[in-house]
């Protein structure tokens, strides 16, 4: 082997990455794993190390165009795994995420499916075929496109694939099958957004420098969690009667991303091993 032989697994973010990475991909045998938390150092370790066989994960969201164009420039030959899930459930899914650090816009102030408005989340972001088409552009291959259904419906048949497009094996006994973490109830974030949007408000995030940026937001963090294992408490009366996303919105953005999702799955039928 005269180049490293890489399979990197990209994501997306929401769609059971923490579980892959804590529980199944450092229990792979015959390849180097380089975890998420070392994924900022990945080119220069495999580069030190040599023409072995790795393993890299990381989640991408709204960074992944630039991140694979970078990270697959060092190396010739990269193979990518990535995931995916319905169009209404990812989105979700990273919003709950959003209210549970803090922020309190609404669901539809969140992702604009409308050009005209600016939300958070533009509908380009929602473009999964895309993302395959700039992995098949960067690395010349065709990526293992896997799907979050699949992980919850049959999680060793969902374990194989992984397995046989790495070259790799594992033991079952060594792999749990528990969540790595437990979801917030609806009552919790509905509590947490009234919250934040009355006493709340500004947030100090943003900051370059990644350590001061967590220390700075490691508090209210603390305090959100606080918050949200109080509101378990709370009588129904207190809680907002709307529903944290709008089942009509959620509705609006699988119809109009519809036709990407039959794409998607189409393109795993056909080309994964």
């Amino acid at each position: 082997m005269n180049e490293p032989e890489i399979y990197f697994h990209v994501g997306l973010g929401k769609v059971a990455s923490t579980y892959l990475q804590n529980k199944v991909f450092n229990n792979l045998e015959g390849i180097h794993y380089i975890p998420k938390n070392k994924y900022r150092s990945s080119i220069e370790i495999i580069k030190k190390m040599g023409p072995k066989k790795y393993l890299v994960s990381c989640e991408m969201d709204r960074q992944f165009n630039d991140e694979v164009a970078r990270f697959t420039s060092h190396f010739s030959n990269v193979k990518i795994i990535i995931l995916f899930r319905e169009h209404g459930g990812w989105i979700a899914s990273q919003y709950r995420r959003y209210v549970k650090n803090g922020w309190h816009r609404n669901f539809e102030e969140f992702v604009t499916l409308d050009t005209h408005r600016q939300g958070m989340w533009d509908k380009k972001h929602l473009n999964f075929y895309s993302k395959i088409e700039v992995i098949e552009k960067h690395t010349q291959q065709k990526p293992l496109v896997l799907f979050h259904n699949e992980l919850k419906e049959d999680p060793w048949v969902f374990f194989d694939k992984i397995s046989q497009f790495s070259g790799t094996s594992y033991t079952k006994e060594n792999i749990s099958l528990s969540k790595v973490h437990t979801s917030y109830t609806e009552k919790q974030l509905l509590v947490l957004r009234s919250f934040c949007r009355k006493y709340v408000g500004y947030i100090p995030r943003g900051r370059r420098n990644r350590i001061l940026n967590w220390l700075m937001f490691r508090p209210w963090w603390a305090f959100f969690h606080l918050v949200m294992y109080v509101a378990i408490i709370f009588p129904k009366s207190w809680v907002p009667k709307a529903p944290l996303i709008a089942p009509d919105y959620l509705k609006k953005v699988n119809d109009l991303f519809l036709d990407d999702w039959n794409k998607i799955n189409q393109y795993a039928q056909n080309n994964n091993p």
